[in-house]
């Protein structure tokens, strides 16, 4: 279920980053805090005193959901849409039934059985526990060691208390009166009506979502985004398919599982195995903990069953192989690498809706968990629900690189580098995530948002991985992994052109950095794509252009690098004017990294070197200087 996290615009990443170096959340006005935590809870309080009504609509919801495909399946059969709806609602309710009178029976079976079954664990554990018996023994050993190591008591000074006779006690009988014909129809029947008028809740529930889906939908329409009617519809119609086959795959897989434990703990010998087969496939809703509840009761049975102990093996061997392929093979091959949920927020649902609704919100606990956060992705006002519970990251890339360097986090932006280059080449990452990264950096320190220490310290933290990444061996992008955090596009599958003949000579190209507090580091980036590539390259800075040293030789093309944002229009000016002047034959490239077409720099640089190649990514520059080799 999990999607590619969709990048974010430049406004939004902009103001993360802001949120991040000044520590300010964006969640809105210190003085909404108290109004939020009221909501908050006024919002518990509603949801734990309506569960009687809650509960069956939450039930009738997800049942809902899951017959929307067996809906179209009898509608593509030419059933009219009333029809198709009902015999759907009549066969659920048919299934539930059947399982049902199939449970009561084995419930039977198995309440004729316990005194046999009281019999051999008692024979067990007198066998364990009895004088006779292993644990037995070892505690009569450590008696006799606790005795012999104790003191001996004195003798005592006067002969005991003999304690004095009192009469003999009365007998005393309590017998209460035989129940009448109301007393035993509400001790049987009472028990019976709560589940039974559930039931009856549900169906009706389901009936009328499937009756009048479309009316519901246009109401959430009218409420969530009437004014983008189609982008909302869509979303809406996405989000309700997306659930509708999680749902269905998940129930079918956990049914599957259910018939695969019955049919396992049949060969086994395990008593009424249709009973403890639909137990397991309703424990895998529940998260964690499902499989190890599911295995309690047949591994109790093994033990009450078997004189011997090689049921309780078998049992332990059936759950200990089966949970971990349906969850790691199967589970994968149906629906996804995963639910779309943090395994965090999966744990903290579950206490929250076990705490609330008790067992059936343990059941429900991550179906209702999935539904919000696939609303979350699909209709704006709900966002949040998806950076809180979903699995995808909370930071797009370039804010994450930005906050870790911002922390001293050298491992951290070393693992998500080593994460990120599964998945694109060494210029794409750094075309894609490190340098904006380094943008937003360099934007906060422009307006003064990092004082010095700060800024140093994110200096010393990205050379690190630069050091890092000097020894980086270039994988072919047809083994690169295609679903990582960041998607690869056609672009990184075609590899840079390699350095044209001649080239590899060192100083064939000169990267001169810019005035910016950061450009030093994105030069950096840059000779290390171009080394790779095949060519001789050297860096300076622009004040080192300043000496009244003659300037290098066997230079063939220059590279201005800066980041947008980091220098103005008249040091550009400056830059290209200067180096024009002291390498007049070569090849000029304005790199300006991550800037857009109409950007004021860019603009400046056009009107004071003419014929300049400009470039906006290291793909850029890549491609203006193998430009030669085809002239």
């Amino acid at each position: 279920m999990s999607e590619p996290a969709p990048r974010p615009s430049p406004a939004r990443a902009g103001l993360a980053a802001s949120s991040l170096s000044n520590g300010v959340a964006a969640a809105g006005a210190p003085e909404a805090g108290p109004g939020v935590l009221y909501g908050g809870i006024a919002l518990v309080a509603v949801l734990y005193f309506t569960r009687e009504l809650l509960v069956p609509l939450a039930l009738a919801v997800l049942l809902a959901f899951v017959l929307a495909p067996v809906v179209r399946a009898f509608r593509k059969f030419g059933v009219p849409r009333v029809g198709a709806e009902l015999s759907g609602v009549l066969l659920a309710v048919a299934v539930i039934s059947g399982m049902g009178v199939l449970l009561g029976r084995q419930l039977a079976d198995l309440a004729n059985e316990l005194p046999y079954y009281q019999a051999v664990v008692m024979q067990k554990l007198n066998g364990l526990l009895g004088d006779h018996g292993l644990i037995g023994r070892v505690t009569e050993m450590m008696q006799d060691l606790g005795r012999n190591l104790a003191p001996r008591p004195e003798a005592p000074s006067s002969p005991a208390a003999t304690p004095q006779a009192g009469l003999p006690p009365m007998p005393v009988e309590v017998r209460e009166p035989t129940p009448g014909i109301l007393t035993v129809m509400q001790r049987v029947v009472g028990p019976l009506l709560g589940p039974v008028a559930t039931t009856g809740i549900v169906v009706v529930f389901v009936v009328f979502l499937l009756l009048y889906r479309e009316d519901l939908r246009d109401r959430l329409i009218k409420l969530m985004g009437s004014r983008d009617l189609q982008r909302t519809t869509a979303a809406l119609n996405e989000a309700a398919s997306r659930l509708s086959r999680y749902f269905l795959a998940q129930t079918a897989l956990n049914a599957g599982f259910g018939v695969l434990i019955s049919l396992g703990l049949w060969a086994i010998g395990i008593p009424n195995p249709l009973l403890w087969g639909v137990i397991a496939g309703l424990m895998r809703f529940v998260p964690f903990i499902g499989g190890f509840i599911a295995a309690a009761f047949p591994l109790l049975l093994a033990v009450a069953v078997d004189p011997g102990w090689t049921m309780l093996i078998w049992v332990v061997v059936l759950f200990g192989v089966s949970e971990p392929v349906m969850g790691q093979v199967f589970e994968p091959l149906v629906y996804g690498h995963s639910t779309g949920l943090s395994p965090v927020a999966v744990l903290l649902a579950t206490a929250f809706w076990a705490w609330l609704w008790g067992p059936v919100g343990l059941l429900l606990a991550t179906p209702l968990t999935v539904g919000l956060v696939v609303l979350g992705r699909h209709v704006d006002r709900l966002e949040f629900l998806d950076v809180l519970l979903g699995d995808r990251a909370a930071l797009a890339p370039p804010e994450a690189f930005y906050q870790r360097a911002l922390a001293g986090d050298g491992d951290g932006l070393a693992e998500q580098a080593e994460l990120q280059l599964r998945t694109l080449p060494l210029h794409a990452y750094y075309d894609r995530v490190a340098l904006p990264g380094l943008t937003l950096a360099q934007g906060d320190a422009a307006r003064g948002a990092l004082d010095k220490a700060r800024l140093d310290l994110l200096r010393a933290r990205v050379d690190g991985l630069l050091d890092d990444l000097s020894e980086h061996e270039e994988v072919e992008a047809a083994a690169l992994v295609t679903d990582g955090p960041v998607e690869r596009d056609e672009a990184d599958a075609t590899p840079p052109p390699p350095a044209p003949p001649g080239w590899d000579a060192p100083g064939s190209v000169l990267c001169v950095a810019g005035r910016g507090r950061l450009d030093g580091q994105a030069t950096a980036m840059l000779a290390q794509v171009l080394e790779l590539s095949g060519y001789g390259v050297r860096t300076l800075s622009t004040e080192a252009l300043r000496d009244a040293a003659p300037p290098p030789e066997g230079v063939r093309a220059v590279v201005l690098s800066a980041l947008e944002g980091g220098s103005g229009a008249a040091s550009a000016r400056y830059a290209v004017r200067r180096l024009r002047r002291r390498f007049p034959g070569a090849l000029l490239v304005a790199g300006v990294w991550g800037a857009e077409r109409d950007s004021s720099v860019l603009a400046a640089l056009r009107e004071e070197s003419d014929g300049a190649c400009e470039a906006r990514s290291l793909r850029d520059a890549l491609a203006c200087l193998g430009a030669p080799r085809e002239g």
